[in-house]
């Protein structure tokens, strides 16, 4: 049962409004996926089509993340998320015209998708920047899982959703939907009522898009835990890309996968629950050891082991990285001066995105010339060996949590 002060953040008028906004924005976002697939395969009735979709948004989103960072540190955060959900409004919501119309063509898919990914690539450092805005830094920790679980429960219940809605009705109304929260997300960020941060002399894009940069790499402790979940993201896509073999082959199929599958929401709700409560001293030591559990699925998928036993490994292991992914999100700001705080975590969110497909590209080829057994156990050591031997690292272990809540370096002098 959640305590009072695991739901202390929604007391704070600001991120209730924020909490609201972006819980409504995360359903329709859950529902889209499915949509997106359909709606590519009745215009261009081809998997190759979909991967031009897919590839195409995901070259937009890496491409506007480093620019996103940057603007969401010369303007107000709220204003830039503002704009945001009004662009990808517009986007699903002229889409969705289009496909109910019945004059969709492949183009038009495509160029939605951009469009939604580039104002996605301004809108999620933003975001990450504006969370700490809104809450108390005591709760912070608390809030990030509260954002954090509203994203879990619609995903583990919005695919279903958006099957059945795109059965009953079509695809196009799914994206209207999904326009339709983005302008409830922007109603709750224009109630925001957050202080600005001081004013700073604005210098040339690629000037400010370097001092992000800097403050990166000058801090080894979050240079370190970039690169440990960059590889954790590219060691992951093994899982995705080898697991409907195994359970091909080994488990008895696409049903296996599909309730092996599922167990990701579970994880994610898991972890985000865990995250509301349990406030560790030591953070970083505590996130990343939650991390490692994480192999366990790889191995279990290797063996195999009996489907039931795979979905508990994979269940740890998603409760574990959603567990890193919300203490980690409200470490940072903590201790990373405000003014970078949005450039910061767009190249966190750059980093990631580029390292899963990279390993999709890889895991597949890998199998096919040592097999899928050896390519499984390389990918769980990959995953967990960097995980378990960052908490060694001295910069690592001196972040501590006071006992007022707030998150320091021991030895060194705090932003803010």
């Amino acid at each position: 049962m959640l305590g009072s002060r695991s739901l202390a953040p929604l007391a704070e008028r600001n991120f209730r409004l924020l909490w609201i906004g972006q819980a409504v924005s995360a359903l329709g976002d859950a529902l889209v996926p499915v949509a997106l697939a359909f709606a590519t395969l009745a215009v261009a009735r081809s998997a190759t089509a979909l991967g031009l979709v897919l590839g195409a948004s995901t070259v937009a989103r890496i491409v506007a993340l480093p620019i996103g960072g940057v603007w969401a540190d010369r303007l107000p955060r709220q204003l830039v998320m503002l704009a945001s959900d009004a662009i990808r409004a517009l986007a699903y919501g002229v889409l969705a015209a289009v496909l109910v119309s019945g004059h969709a063509q492949l183009w038009h898919l495509i160029l939605a998708a951009v469009v939604f990914s580039l104002a996605d690539g301004f809108f999620t450092p933003a975001s990450a920047a504006l969370t700490p805005q809104t809450v108390s830094a005591e709760h912070l920790q608390q809030a990030n899982a509260l954002m954090g679980l509203s994203r879990s429960v619609t995903n583990v219940g919005g695919p279903a959703v958006a099957g059945i809605l795109v059965a009953v009705i079509s695809p196009g109304w799914v994206f209207a939907i999904d326009a339709a929260t983005f302008v409830a997300s922007a109603a709750s960020l224009a109630l925001l009522r957050v202080p600005r941060l001081p004013a700073k002399a604005r210098t040339g894009f690629w000037v400010e898009l370097a001092e992000g940069w800097r403050a990166v790499t000058s801090r080894g402790w979050f240079l370190l835990n970039l690169t440990s979940h960059a590889l954790w993201n590219f060691a992951i896509a093994a899982f995705f890309v080898l697991g409907p073999i195994v359970a091909e082959r080994q488990l008895g199929g696409a049903a296996a996968w599909g309730l092996i599958s599922a167990s990701i929401g579970a994880g994610s709700i898991v972890g985000g629950l865990i995250a509301l409560r349990l406030m560790p001293s030591r953070p970083l030591v505590a996130a990343n050891l939650a991390l490692t559990p994480s192999a366990l699925q790889l191995l279990a998928l290797a063996v195999p082991v009996p489907t039931a036993v795979i979905i508990a490994a994979a269940v740890i292991g998603w409760a574990g990285l959603t567990y890193l992914n919300e203490v980690w999100f409200a470490t940072v700001p903590h201790l990373m001066p405000p003014d970078v705080l949005g450039r910061a975590n767009s190249f966190d969110w750059l980093l990631s995105i580029i390292a899963m497909p990279a390993g999709f590209a890889i895991a597949g080829p890998l199998a096919d010339h040592i097999g899928v057994r050896p390519t499984l156990i390389a990918a769980a050591v990959l995953l967990a060996v960097p995980s378990f031997l960052i908490v060694l690292v001295p910069g690592v272990r001196r972040v501590r949590r006071t006992p007022e809540g707030r998150v320091v370096l021991e030895g060194v002098k705090q932003p803010g």
